[in-house]
């Protein structure tokens, strides 16, 4: 069993018009990622600009995260705008 901190995350482009569902066990490091990546149109985040960070859920099993990546990336972008707003209501962008 691989325990640890894994965390599922959403980012979001300035116009909040697209959203990236990814996971992982080093948060900033990724965050950071998304920022330097952004225009690379290589990288599907980075061609839409998805480096904003608007949501996170933390999990202690990395099988755990993953179920839970793919159980929102398979979410209508409905689900996902409710989501985000249940825990961000005004979709404040999130500084770590």
């Amino acid at each position: 069993m691989n325990l640890g901190n894994y965390y599922v995350y959403i980012t979001t482009n300035p116009g909040k018009t697209v959203l990236y569902t990814g996971v992982t066990n080093d948060l900033k490091r990724r965050v950071f990622e998304h920022y330097k990546n952004k225009g690379n149109s290589k990288i599907f985040a980075g061609r839409y600009y998805c480096y904003k960070f608007i949501y996170y859920e933390h999990y202690p099993d990395i099988r755990q995260a993953i179920f839970r990546e793919k159980e929102i990336k398979n979410m209508n972008r409905k689900k996902k705008d409710e989501l985000v707003s249940a825990n961000t209501p005004k979709w404040n962008f999130i500084i770590i």
